[in-house]
């Protein structure tokens, strides 16, 4: 399976949107610092997550959600799932 995820950094008041096949393994890499574009913000907590079975899925999704550039949407889409920050 595969993730589209979005995690958020109290410290830095920032979400991340990413992709992955592991979503265990990267939780772990942006909160251990070897994501570089995350490494500052820790600890990253996973606010959501929809899994797709084709990889090209969840990179669009990832891609859709980035190319809205939009933090207001990114709420949007938490709290429609049901989940707070």
């Amino acid at each position: 399976m595969y993730y589209t995820y979005i995690v958020f950094s109290e410290k830095l008041d920032k979400f991340y949107v990413g992709a992955t096949e592991d979503l265990h393994r990267r939780m772990e890499e942006h909160n251990t610092g070897r994501s570089p574009y995350t490494k500052t913000g820790s600890p990253w907590q996973l606010v959501w997550s929809r899994e797709f079975k084709i990889r090209s899925e969840a990179l669009a999704e990832e891609r859709r959600i980035k190319g809205k550039k939009s933090r207001k949407y990114i709420e949007w889409l938490i709290d429609s799932a049901g989940k707070a920050i």
